[in-house]
């Protein structure tokens, strides 16, 4: 088969240091997936990037060639000219970014923004444009695609922004498309229909795609081969069916013992007593005015609605859902970033047995000592780590803030809380653009951690990173969790992650929660059909068991679609109802 990418021992490095990428070799056909696999840092999106040719200015191209086989013949794409790069970037070879926030320019509409692909590879006219646009919004999950379309990238989700970006890289149809991370900012529903669409690109226009992921069950869905790779260097490389099958190199076999499962047996559910609560949240409705319809016309969104959650002490409570269910905005209301809708409350109980704080009526000592005992880890590592800081700084900042220590124990504390998760404490004076998007997430974790809090609201923590540290983190906030007693309201998308760290499950969608239950009541006996959808999108690494595409859709559907027990229009809904003790269903009676 003819290759229509060859990377051919690829060497990266900077300044006198030893190489970041070393001697790496694979190629890609038309229509075909390879996936590259490894741990954050890897320099697996280095590699990528050096196809496109837009590294980092110090990096240096210190060996190795990289060949694509354009209309006129092949072409070095190390050597060729900046115009006909030009001319490739965005319309033959397209690259979805990990970090969506830091790829969409602020300033500017969602819809013009991918528009302008259209505009300058295919010289389409304003009103076509925007055809093509808010039909390629509609597939990758956008309910609202004119909304979209009108919107600004800061009034969108995390989840949301990233099928924008998803969007904006399909919608020239390349020939070639760089996926790093696509699916790691979105919830597994909207992650199996963009797979389902990705597929379907590749077998309408012979699309190739290269899969940089740290998810191996996206990599048993979607691969025909795979490299994988660690420290610069390819580890494994071969047929799917080969390495995921019958992994031969250690690293390899690694990665798949730390891949997070469902675990196929469950244990006897018991519900969990609400006797010691240390956050509750009572009838929260938020609801926000939107600019998108003009400054005449604003829309008026109701990001979540009557939502009722308690958060019990040394406990782990998850929701999960898909992108702009309401999940995070509840996160922020929970910790008073937001204030509710008038007839909603947020109580938080310092102690066991003491009257509670209202969180959004307190005075300044109250709010004081209640940010020192609630933090929060955000689902961006970047946007929440000042680009002008470096990291020591960031981590003693929280420290110097509440005048906690002696100079001296503020930078061993940040030392400390580096290891904690995994990184070197000689990184504490880089800044935060020297790591990667794995390394940012872990930063963002032990930066939350240094007030020694009693409630960790954590918003996606561990998306953007590879299985091997994400299990690390999670055993991390499990032996904290039970060693200071420390309570969790755990925001995730990956069900995996939940059935293992959550003692209560409460899944949202369309602003609403449909259902709430022990993870071992949710997931072996769901009632909801969101819930079968969220459990029958999740992948595996195993490529025997494919998503069912058909389950997915069925629930992940609109409210109108459901069975008529559970089918709901807008903001009438039915009401939560208790089947059995510790398990609700929103259903018709």
């Amino acid at each position: 088969m003819t290759s229509l990418l060859d990377v051919d021992a690829l060497t990266i490095g900077f300044g006198d240091a030893p190489p970041v990428v070393c001697d790496v070799s694979f190629s890609v056909a038309a229509g075909e997936t390879l996936a590259l696999v490894g741990e954050s840092g890897s320099g697996k999106t280095l590699t990528c990037r050096s196809v496109l040719r837009i590294l980092p200015e110090a990096a240096q191209l210190r060996a190795g060639q990289i060949t694509f086989a354009a209309q006129s013949g092949l072409v070095d794409l190390c050597s060729t000219s900046e115009r006909m790069m030009r001319g490739i970037r965005g319309d033959r070879i397209s690259m979805i970014f990990q970090e969506p926030m830091r790829s969409l320019s602020p300033l500017h509409r969602l819809g013009n923004q991918v528009a302008e692909v259209l505009r300058l590879h295919r010289s389409m006219g304003r009103a076509e444009s925007k055809r093509c646009v808010i039909e390629q919004f509609e597939r990758v999950g956008f309910t609202d695609p004119e909304r979209a379309w009108r919107s600004y990238p800061f009034e969108m989700s995390g989840g949301m922004r990233q099928r924008a970006m998803i969007a904006m890289a399909m919608v020239a149809k390349p020939e070639l498309l760089i996926a790093d991370e696509p699916t790691t900012a979105l919830d597994v529903t909207t992650q199996a229909q963009v797979l389902g669409l990705i597929n379907e690109l590749q077998r309408d226009t012979g699309m190739a795609v290269i899969l940089v992921t740290h998810d191996l069950g996206v990599v048993a869905n979607m691969a025909e081969k795979v490299v994988v790779m660690a420290k610069g260097r390819v580890m494994e490389s071969g047929s799917a069916a080969e390495v995921l099958g019958d992994p031969q190199h250690g690293y390899t076999k690694k990665l798949f013992k730390a891949a997070p499962l469902i675990p196929e047996v469950a244990m006897p559910a018991r519900a969990l007593p609400h006797e010691d609560v240390i956050l509750d949240l009572k009838d929260v409705t938020k609801t926000f005015t939107l600019r998108a319809g003009g400054w005449r016309n604003p829309v008026t969104v109701t990001a979540c609605k009557d939502v009722n959650l308690q958060v019990v002490r040394g406990k782990t409570l998850a929701v999960v859902g898909e992108s702009g269910s309401g999940k995070t905005t509840c996160a922020r209301v929970a910790l008073g970033a937001e204030v509710p809708d008038p007839g909603g409350e947020v109580l938080f109980y310092p102690k066991p047995g003491v009257d509670p704080l209202p969180v959004h009526g307190m005075d300044v000592t109250q709010r004081t000592a209640f940010q020192r005992q609630a933090q929060m880890v955000f689902q961006d590592p970047y946007s929440s780590l000042s680009p002008r800081m470096r990291i020591g700084d960031a981590l003693t900042e929280p420290l110097d803030i509440h005048k906690i220590g002696s100079r001296r124990d503020r930078r061993e504390k940040a030392a400390e809380m580096l290891s904690w998760v995994g990184l070197n404490p000689d990184m504490m004076r880089r800044y935060p653009h020297a790591f990667s998007g794995g390394q940012r997430q872990r930063l963002s974790i032990a930066r939350a951690l240094t007030l020694d809090p009693k409630l960790l609201i954590c918003d996606e923590p561990t998306s953007a990173l590879d299985v091997s540290v994400q299990d690390q983190i999670l055993s991390l906030l499990e032996d904290i969790r039970d060693r200071a007693s420390l309570s969790y309201l755990f925001i995730s998308h990956d069900l995996a992650v939940v059935a293992r760290i959550a003692d209560e499950v409460a899944v949202m969608r369309a602003g609403v929660i449909v259902e709430q239950a022990p993870p071992d009541t949710l997931f072996y006996d769901p009632k909801h059909p969101y819930t079968k959808a969220l459990i029958a999108a999740q992948p595996e690494p195993d490529i025997a068991r494919p998503i069912d595409l058909d389950l997915v859709s069925k629930g992940a559907g609109s409210p109108t679609t459901w069975p008529e027990m559970f089918r709901f229009e807008g903001t009438n809904v039915p009401a939560l109802r208790e089947l059995e003790p510790g398990h609700m269903v929103r259903c018709h009676g």
